[in-house]
């Protein structure tokens, strides 16, 4: 039997929302999932073990085997779990711990990774995106420059910590260190697909990272797949702060070139009141597809879905992601 092979292509929270909600789709037999995930995450706990053993940064690798693993929810648990009393393992998550210790144990953190994969039952492959020690660097609107993902982030979380004027969006997004050369593994994946998935997640520093990997590029003009980008629900206050929807897909397009397909954005509704809570705490805003966008002589058709996760943050829910998914699968959809 022939198998639909499916690639997705993120980090951070999409990495485990999307691949949780594919891996149910009626537990098919006949799809085949890879996971490919961004290596640039350097803050908090991850951040951490990072600098202290030079290892890849294991946080969203930790999220991709949990979404694939048979049983989900008890390796999620497992992984995120840590220690309350900070000086137990350094405060940090089970997941991250137990990664390196496998990447020891084999000599290299590709081997770790196979071995956790085994030991957890994933069903299908969790890649990094680049076998490198790289991290990002971005420019924003007024010049600004900052190294590392972290110090992109903190500036929302501890204003006391702010290196730049989060009021504005990046510019331009760099990897540096390393040769940030794309997985031989990531590559064979993207090559073979029948559908590759570019996010949800948080834009700047965990889609795009992924698309700056050397050769990423040209995989992308050159697989057959059908190309599906995602958008995310919010715009993300000192990454994409003013972006409507056309702002996501244009830039997506500036780095991975003219290869999407199709857009999916959400149509659902989002309760006021969240609403006005991202917006004052966290300075996020809806994104919404305008009556008045005019997307003629584009290559790629906008498909609106609702596609909110009522129970939870306003974020994407599993199953409606993987109802549209299943759409493209059982050629609902057609260009």
């Amino acid at each position: 039997m022939k198998k639909t092979r499916i690639t997705a292509i993120w980090g951070w929270a999409g990495t485990f929302n999307v691949l949780y909600g594919l891996k149910g789709l009626k537990m098919r037999e006949d799809l085949h999932l890879s996971a490919i995930i961004a290596m640039t995450d350097s803050g908090g706990t991850t951040g951490r073990i990072r600098d202290e053993y030079g290892v890849l940064p294991p946080g969203d690798i930790r999220r991709g085997i949990a979404a694939l693993a048979k049983d989900t929810w008890m390796v999620r648990d497992l992984f995120e779990y840590r220690f309350e009393e900070e000086w137990i393992i350094w405060g940090n998550k089970i997941g991250n711990i137990l990664l390196t210790a496998l990447g020891d144990i084999g000599w290299s953190f590709e081997a770790g990774l196979d071995m956790a994969c085994k030991m957890f039952d994933v069903q299908g492959d969790v890649i990094p995106v680049t076998l490198e020690d790289i991290h990002l660097w971005v420019r924003m609107e007024d010049g600004t420059e900052i190294i590392g993902e972290k110090n992109i982030d903190v500036s929302d979380k501890n204003p006391w910590e702010k290196s730049h004027n989060a009021n504005q969006n990046i510019a331009e997004a760099f990897l540096v260190w390393g040769e940030w050369i794309l997985n031989p593994k990531a590559l064979e994946a993207i090559l073979s697909s029948d559908y590759i998935i570019l996010g949800p997640g948080d834009f700047y520093t965990s889609i795009i990272p992924n698309l700056l990997s050397k050769w990423m590029r040209e995989a992308l003009s050159q697989t057959d797949a059908k190309i599906i980008y995602v958008c995310n629900i919010m715009a993300d206050r000192g990454e994409t702060t003013t972006y409507e929807l056309t702002d996501f897909i244009d830039n997506i397009e500036k780095y991975a070139g003219e290869v999407i397909d199709y857009v999916i954005v959400n149509s659902g509704h989002i309760w006021d009141e969240a609403v006005e809570k991202y917006k004052t705490e966290e300075g996020k805003k809806p994104v919404k597809l305008k009556p008045e966008t005019d997307f003629s002589g584009k290559s790629y058709q906008v498909l609106e879905r609702e596609l909110v996760n009522h129970s939870d943050l306003v974020r994407h829910s599993p199953a409606k992601m993987a109802r549209v998914i299943e759409e493209f699968i059982e050629e609902k959809i057609l260009f």
